[in-house]
């Protein structure tokens, strides 16, 4: 009696039998979430001078949103409004994106919560809604609309990029912000979930995790004695503005940073520095 050859177990996912077509370096379809201001607006913008059609996603900032649509260089782009909090909505968001565009290369996971809940001082009932929203918003959202995203990519045979917004938060703790800052690590954990299941594919996921950003919603914290601290949290002695990080941001979603899928960019000025 001889010895059965051994069984492999199957595999969870099938792979293209052919290499999957070069990724394109401009042209490309984008999706950015959050875009209505602030790095939001600045990688919708990135990414529209660099030649690309950018739908740009608003949850209730219309008016903004508008702004910045009216302010893209270039042509073909969409303006897409969807409640992120709510799973049919980020299905619809990148359906819609997908049927605007004519199909989607690029899905830019920007759009997030960041409401302040301090443990020692905020009662229960805001502490329980506070993670309800950060969760729902910055994790959820965030994964649904990557499955819409990847599937999408998956149907059309020519790869696709995705690039998550975490946080500096995520390492250095965020005491007055428990849930962004656990919601923004969870971001970056899933993103390397998805860069090693979705490459396959020509998929490539990464994340970037900013420290702070002068933007529009915080500019009244970079005024008087606290600005002064937060600025002196980097040894270039500023905040970063919304263009380097969207340059970033971009470079990630680009042919030549396929091998960068997975990765966790730290963009904070040195300011914090992981081991």
């Amino acid at each position: 009696m001889t010895d059965a050859a051994p069984t492999t177990p199957a595999a969870t996912t099938a792979a293209p039998e052919t290499p999957v077509p070069a990724f394109p370096a401009t042209g490309r379809r984008v999706l950015v979430s959050g875009a209505s201001r602030g790095l939001g607006r600045a990688v919708a913008h990135a990414f529209a001078e660099n030649g690309d059609r950018v739908a740009v996603h608003y949850g209730s900032r219309r008016a903004d949103a508008e702004e910045t649509l009216a302010a893209l260089p270039g042509s073909g782009h969409v303006l897409l409004g969807a409640d992120l909090a709510d799973p049919s909505g980020a299905a619809a968001l990148t359906g819609a994106a997908v049927e605007a565009l004519g199909g989607l290369d690029v899905l830019v996971n920007n759009a997030a919560v960041n409401t302040p809940h301090p443990p020692a001082t905020t009662p229960y009932d805001e502490w329980t809604a506070a993670w309800q929203q950060h969760v729902t918003v910055n994790l959820l959202g965030t994964a649904h609309l990557s499955h819409g995203a990847a599937q999408a990519m998956i149907a059309q045979g020519t790869g696709g990029r995705i690039v998550n917004i975490g946080s500096r938060g995520a390492f250095r703790g965020e005491p007055d912000h428990p849930a962004y800052g656990a919601t923004k690590a969870a971001v970056h954990a899933l993103g390397q979930s998805l860069a090693v299941a979705l490459a396959p594919y020509g998929i490539a996921v990464a994340s970037v995790a900013p420290g702070f950003i002068g933007t529009e919603r915080v500019a009244h914290r970079l005024t008087g004695a606290e600005g002064a601290a937060i600025r002196t949290q980097s040894p270039f002695g500023r905040v970063a503005v919304p263009e380097e990080v969207a340059a970033a941001v971009r470079w990630l979603a680009s042919p030549e940073a396929q091998w960068s899928s997975g990765a966790v960019l730290d963009l904070n000025g040195a300011s914090y520095l992981r081991t």
